[in-house]
């Protein structure tokens, strides 16, 4: 393995990444140790030395862990490019002018890092004597040498000494540090040490066993020779191994085949010929008693990445590729026919799986589990592998055969099979729970591919291409781990936000909706003031209500239209004062003349403020039928006195001279405001409403009759969109229970509960202008007030609506998913019909 290999690279990546989070706990806690000992003022250490430090120490831990993670680094790099063993054989060249006196402060450093990694080498001895031989594997040393890897205590302490004389000049500091450090950093490391342990065990990687030493001289460190040290365990030979013709295959520490050398993994070899045994001209048998349940997982490990690099060449997993490029099996043999239609296994002799995909229409890509599964059951133990290997393959077949999948997806989804076969293996939650990291990756990639009508351009084509960039993460990687699955599920999530935000953007949607609706949001936190300001005055609820909720709409339009000073601001402004002035009693001749020459304005402003915020006929003529009996009413009762009145109209200017809210009091999580759709219609004029495609309630015939129904699904899937577990009972006689959790309940595809389920980038079925129409949500606003879909491929068109709007569909099944169910519970369903199916004829 070469020093620039990547998978050396991500093992040593991963333990720094262990030691540099141990060192920033425990230079947290030193810190506070030396705060302990001056609060309790003992005379181990004096009070100036014990401040000072903890000053310097606290001002700069930030360099501390940059220096300590750099010097690491550095020494680590400077150990696997000049090994120890090449620098010890050849002597330096060295004149009269290199002998010089050993400073006494290059003798102090010398002394303490020597110190430190003295502790942390007593403390963690067993951690350090398994942790190389590892490393011995790892860096393909062909030995086991604590004294020789780059992990050991030496360059820990070394790195923290670096590290220390960086964080304080003063010896007496740094005299200290090294040694709270130092004991601190010991008693952390062996829980360090046994997660980078755990690490390298999880990928896969087999030790070096430690080996007796029998003849001394020169030659015992040299790789490749037959030296002085014990043979290779005899064990090799009688195991088997594997012997496939694809030696030019990438392949990682786990041991298979990488640019034509043999990748050993502990003592068995994976490829090549035997030490001690024949070549057999084609894969053996592995035999599970001799191995140890670890090496039995890093050998099916191996066997998987193998075949997941061999479904990577090119039209591999394309079922009408020529013979010629057709896969091969690891007896490198190209894989028949069969292989190609997922209807039997291959390999001579082998026995079809209990329930193959008879009946299917041909698969979109190869079905790799079911061309390999002799191989598979050879390299897996006991009959639960082997009944998982079965219904993993079975799950693809029903995939690959999904009429709802694009062709090209399917080829993506192919290049999974092996990574989502070994999740299967290692975790029973993949068939039980619907959340599982690795069925929503697959799922929401079939998903999102449904929405794309065309893959050679456009969105369509860049989507495409971004899904095989992280499949091929995941295969390059260590697919065993769930939480890759995570990190893709989500950097394809960020991709799509990315995607549909630009296509929206460039049609202006985005900007023309995003502030309607921070207008809404604005009305909302005004009417909240508003009410709240109200409450203390003497007038009647229906007048209050109507100020807050209805005139407070006005006035943030004039205020977020015209700005605080103008003109129409402070005539909507004076309009709400003069109102509730207008319905206090006048009962004397002066102010009964006032009124009445301010009646007039004042019914024109209210009018036209009434329509800039669209409020509707029928509510208008309800308010002014309280209105106007109002007015008649207080020119009757007595007037108020001249104080109360002044102190009304002082509190009402106090009232209605509150700032609007800006943009800058909105909040993410404040709702927007619920305001009638046609009410939201009459805020756009006819070149908005045109650019984003908005559609109000009042454009469809809601008394009309959905008169096609998409409840046919191609798939197979429930059409009620209720999951797989929906038809559990129809279904008997199945011999394998791969019920999804009941805590689970299946997201809806259509009814209410879509709402609160609509995702971006999915393709929808709308009904509008009397037919269904397939389109894309492409946005949803901050506060999910607007929705804004997208329809058509080369011309697109965009649809925009309210979420009061988009609610009113989904509840008169006018919205519904594409897909009726996700794709791996429409293949679950399928195979377990299947499964009906093949119980049922035998029992007869």
């Amino acid at each position: 393995m070469t020093l620039n290999d990547h998978q050396l690279r991500t093992a040593l990546d991963g333990a720094l990444h262990h030691i540099r989070t141990t060192l920033t706990a425990v230079a947290t806690r030193v810190s506070e140790a030396l705060g302990s000992t001056l609060q309790s003022g003992g005379t181990a250490v004096p009070r100036d030395l014990a401040n000072s430090t903890q000053f310097d120490l606290r001002r700069n831990i930030g360099t501390l862990h940059q220096v300590f993670a750099d010097e690491l680094s550095r020494r680590i790099t400077q150990e696997l490019a000049a090994p120890r063993e090449a620098a010890r054989r050849v002597p330096a060249a060295t004149s009269w002018q290199t002998l010089s006196l050993v400073d006494d402060t290059e003798m102090e450093e010398r002394m303490l890092s020597d110190r430190i990694g003295q502790q942390i080498s007593h403390a963690c001895e067993s951690e350090l004597r398994e942790l190389a031989g590892y490393m011995g594997a790892l860096l393909q040393s062909g030995h086991s040498d604590p004294d020789r890897h780059p992990l050991r205590a030496e360059v820990l302490g070394a790195s923290m000494y670096r590290a220390i004389e960086a964080v304080t000049v003063t010896p007496e500091s740094r005299t200290l540090l090294a040694r709270e450090l130092g004991a601190a950093m010991a008693k952390s490391m062996p829980e360090c040490y046994a997660r980078i342990l755990q690490m390298l065990q999880d990928r896969g990687l087999q030790p070096i066993e430690l080996k007796v030493r029998q003849v001394e001289g020169p030659g015992n460190q040299l790789p490749g020779l037959n030296s002085g040290y014990a043979t290779l365990s005899s064990t090799r030979s009688q195991h088997g191994e594997f012997e496939g013709s694809s030696s030019h295959m990438a392949s990682d520490a786990s041991g298979y085949q990488r640019d034509g050398r043999s990748v050993s993994t502990g003592t068995h070899s994976l490829s090549g010929p035997s030490t001690g045994g024949s070549r057999t001209g084609r894969a053996g048998p592995i035999s599970r008693s001799g191995l140890s349940a670890t090496q039995a997982d890093a050998q099916l490990m191996a066997l998987l990445r193998h075949l997941t690099a061999v479904a990577s060449v090119p039209g591999a997993l394309d079922a009408l590729a020529p013979r010629s490029s057709r896969p091969v099996s690891l007896s490198g043999q190209p894989l028949g026919p069969a292989a190609f239609n997922g209807a039997a296994a291959a390999g001579p002799g082998a026995a079809a799986p209990p329930y193959a995909a008879d009946g299917l229409t041909g698969l979109m890509a190869v079905n790799l589990i079911r061309a390999h599964r002799e191989e598979l059951m050879q390299a897996s133990s006991g009959k639960l592998d082997h009944m998982v290997i079965d219904v993993v393959g079975s799950l693809f077949d029903q995939i690959l055969s999904d009429s709802r999948v694009p062709p090209q997806m399917a080829r993506q989804i192919a290049r999974l099979q092996l990574p989502v076969l070994r999740v299967a293996l290692n975790d029973s939650s993949f068939f039980s729970s619907r959340r599982h990291p690795v069925r929503r990756f697959v799922n929401r990639i079939a998903s999102l591919a449904c929405a794309f009508d065309d893959f050679d351009d456009g969105p369509g084509k860049h989507f495409l291409k971004r899904v095989s960039e992280l499949v091929q993460e995941i295969v390059d990687g260590d697919f065993d781990q769930i939480e890759l699955y995570d990190a893709k599920l989500a950097a394809l999530e960020g991709f799509i936000a990315e995607q549909t935000h630009d296509d929206a953007q460039q049609q202006g949607a985005i900007s023309t909706l995003g502030s309607k609706e921070t207008e809404l949001r604005l009305q909302q936190r005004y009417m909240l003031q508003l009410r709240t300001a109200l409450l203390p005055l003497q007038v009647d609820q229906w007048l209050r209500d109507f100020l807050s909720q209805v005139w407070s709409q006005a006035l943030v339009l004039a205020v977020s239209r015209d700005g605080p000073t103008a003109d129409r601001a402070v005539r909507y402004r004076r309009v709400a004062r003069d109102l509730v002035m207008s319905v206090q009693p006048k009962g004397s001749p002066p102010l009964r003349k006032k009124f009445l020459m301010l009646l007039p304005p004042l019914m024109k402003d209210l009018n036209e403020g009434l329509a800039l915020v669209g409020w509707p006929e029928p509510a208008q003529r309800e308010f002014f039928s309280r209105l106007l009996p109002a007015h008649a009413e207080s020119l009757k009762l007595p007037p108020l006195s001249e104080l109360d009145h002044n102190m009304m109209v002082k509190q009402l200017e106090g009232i209605f001279a509150m700032p609007v809210p800006g943009n800058e009091s909105i909040s993410p999580a404040d709702p927007a405001l619920e305001v009638d759709a046609d009410v939201i219609a009459k805020r756009f004029s006819a070149e908005e409403a045109k650019s984003v495609g908005f559609v109000s309630e009042s454009a469809v015939d809601w008394s009309g009759v959905v008169d096609i129904d998409l409840n046919d699904d191609a798939s197979g899937g429930p059409a009620s969109g209720s999951g797989a577990d929906s038809t559990d009972a129809m279904l008997p006689g199945i011999d394998i229970d791969i019920n999804l959790s009941s805590a689970e309940p299946a997201e809806p595809t259509r009814g209410p509960a879509l709402m609160d389920h609509i995702k971006l980038g999915f393709a929808y079925q709308m009904h509008l202008k009397d037919e269904w129409q397939k389109v894309r949500l492409a946005h949803v606003s901050a506060a999910r007030s607007f929705f804004v879909f997208t329809r058509g491929t080369k011309h697109q068109e965009t649809i925009s609506m309210t979420a009061r709007m988009l609610v009113r569909m989904c509840e008169t099944s006018r919205f519904r998913a594409v897909e009726s169910a996700y794709l791996m519970e429409r293949a679950t369903l399928r195979a377990r019909k299947q499964l009906a199916a093949l119980g049922a004829s035998t029992r007869h």
